[in-house]
């Protein structure tokens, strides 16, 4: 029952796409600390390459490298399945994570940006999965299974689109895949979970975590009152992907502070 036998992951070797930022690279590193072998992909090379340095300079028990990888087109996922079979021959950890918003009034919301955030959010994280499924299977075993992480979001849960209706959307597929996969795949000793998000510095929220006061604001709206922090995301990557979370499947899992279960103002308020 120590947390290094409940949470440590010394043996086994994860990807996470998207992860050389954001809510991936809080994802990383706390895959690395808890001494997994860890691979970053995205489309930018020297930003992977940088990030898994950056994490190697920490003295974790776990190693990172960076690489190359695009999930945006079918090409693109071919090549990455590819690489990755190349790098190993088992995947015991796939955090689906990259991904790409849109925001614009509605009225104004073009076809083509709905389109693209569709083939990243969703086709690239379904066509990457199924395509990494012999790899997966090759690390998984009845008694300690494989594991697929997706990102969803809260809003994906709640009816919150602020102007990203694709991306809003997007992650309620997210989520409703990673149901359909967590049930089918069960059998094959693959558990699929998700995270859903709330607020957490990153390159997509910047316009409203970059900023300290108006990330502070930003928090204040968060029922527990602040935006997410790193080790919210590396302490349920390592619960997911850890024996202590290998009975867990098809659960979405909410770090939103509280945001996923606002049902707005209470309805008899002002009654007392």
């Amino acid at each position: 029952m120590t947390p290094d036998h409940l949470f440590g992951l010394g043996g086994r070797t994860a990807l996470v796409t998207g992860g050389a930022t954001g809510v991936g690279r809080m994802a990383a590193e706390g895959l690395v600390a808890a001494g997994a072998r860890v691979m970053i992909a995205s489309r930018k090379l020297e930003a992977c390459q940088g990030a898994a340095e950056e994490l190697n300079a920490l003295g974790y028990s776990g190693k990172a490298e960076g690489f190359a990888g695009d999930v945006a087109t079918e090409e693109g996922v071919a090549a990455l399945v590819g690489e990755i079979g190349k790098r190993t021959g088992s995947l015991e950890i796939l955090m689906n994570n990259a991904g790409t918003s849109w925001g614009q009034p509605l009225g104004d919301f073009p076809y083509h940006a709905w389109e693209r955030v569709m083939r990243v959010n969703v086709t690239g994280l379904f066509q990457l999965t199924q395509g990494l499924l012999p790899l997966l299977e090759a690390g998984a075993s009845d008694d300690d299974p494989a594991r697929v992480v997706n990102v969803g979001s809260v809003m994906g849960e709640t009816a919150h689109g602020d102007r990203a209706y694709s991306y809003a959307a997007s992650k309620a597929a997210v989520h409703h895949l990673t149901r359909i996969l967590a049930k089918e795949l069960a059998e094959r000793r693959i558990t699929v979970n998700a995270l859903a998000p709330g607020p957490f510095v990153s390159n997509m929220t910047a316009f409203a975590t970059a900023d300290e006061d108006v990330r502070s604001r930003v928090g204040a709206q968060v029922p527990l009152g602040r935006v997410g922090r790193p080790e919210d995301i590396a302490a349920a990557m390592q619960y997911l992907c850890g024996r202590g979370g290998a009975y867990i499947t098809g659960a979405i899992l909410p770090i939103s502070g509280g945001i996923n279960v606002e049902t707005g103002p209470d309805l008899f308020q002002e009654a007392y």
